[in-house]
């Protein structure tokens, strides 16, 4: 990709978060999921670390080798043809240098925006803060670096743990992480797993920045996240998991049946075809 076009990308996904309206952001984990959701009408597509670990035969939580998923990127980046910002799980490294040049090889795939945690790998106990903030500093430092303003969601993984802490500890604790993060050069801060309406709302509140949640069975629709102030929608692996149902399902009915009834779909081959044609508009 050429520089000029990335940078262009990136300030039209950095528009994206202006907080005038919610941005609802699909996850793919492979070019054709990202090329679907593109002409499907999305401005910008995510990719999830989960689903496209899963895709290159491996178990999420950093299991998937990086030049591996670089390359996925790559892929989904030049298929997608609108912003994509990629998922990079707790940044693929032990220190912050380590994360920097993890986010300037994701920068060189053509991708605009990175997701970074602030838990250990596979979803373990949150980094100490001052930690998690300099692995967040060094990804924004990487991309000022580069010349490429990339959108950095800084991942708030508290209601990823579960422990006891107190509902009002917990909340507090991600208010302070979340305007550190910002301070250290976030845009974006994505408390997944939260859904609870009044949590939200506080977090907002506090943190005045643009902020994510997770998509999902029980979570306010669109109209009320808007309404309570969130910036942007993400569906993590739902959408990968749904595909996995959907052929899980007919694998079965055709293993329990012994006829092919269930191998009809409403998406056919040519409809797959249509997607790598040349766009009509």
């Amino acid at each position: 990709m050429e520089r000029q076009t990335q940078i262009e990308l990136a300030q039209a996904f950095r528009r994206m978060h202006d907080r005038t309206r919610v941005l609802l952001l699909p996850n793919c984990w492979d070019a054709l999921s990202a090329r679907l959701f593109a002409r499907r009408g999305f401005a910008a597509v995510a990719t999830t670390s989960a689903g496209v670990a899963w895709s290159l035969g491996h178990a999420d939580g950093e299991q998937a080798p990086l030049e591996d998923v670089l390359a996925a990127i790559g892929r989904i980046v030049r298929a997608a043809t609108v912003p994509v910002t990629a998922d990079i799980e707790t940044g693929y490294g032990e220190t912050p240098a380590e994360v920097a040049a993890t986010v300037r090889a994701v920068i060189a795939t053509g991708a605009v925006g990175v997701n970074i945690e602030d838990g250990m790998p596979g979803h373990g106990p949150l980094r100490d803060a001052a930690d998690a903030v300099a692995r967040v500093r060094a990804a924004r430092a990487a991309a000022d670096a580069s010349g490429v303003p990339i959108v950095i969601n800084a991942r708030v993984d508290h209601w990823m743990q579960h422990d006891d802490t107190e509902p009002a500890s917990r909340l507090a604790d991600a208010i302070e992480r979340g305007r550190a993060y910002l301070a250290a050069g976030a845009d974006c801060i994505y408390p997944i797993g939260l859904g609870e309406p009044a949590t939200l709302a506080a977090l907002v509140r506090a943190l005045d920045a643009p902020v994510n949640v997770a998509a999902g069975a029980g979570m306010p629709g669109l109209a009320e996240l808007a309404r309570l102030g969130i910036a942007r929608v993400s569906t993590a692996t739902r959408l990968t998991t749904l595909a996995l149902a959907a052929v899980d399902q007919a694998l079965a009915r055709m293993r329990q049946s012994g006829n092919f009834d269930g191998l009809v779909a409403d998406f056919s081959y040519a409809d797959a075809q249509q997607l790598f044609e040349p766009d009509p508009t």
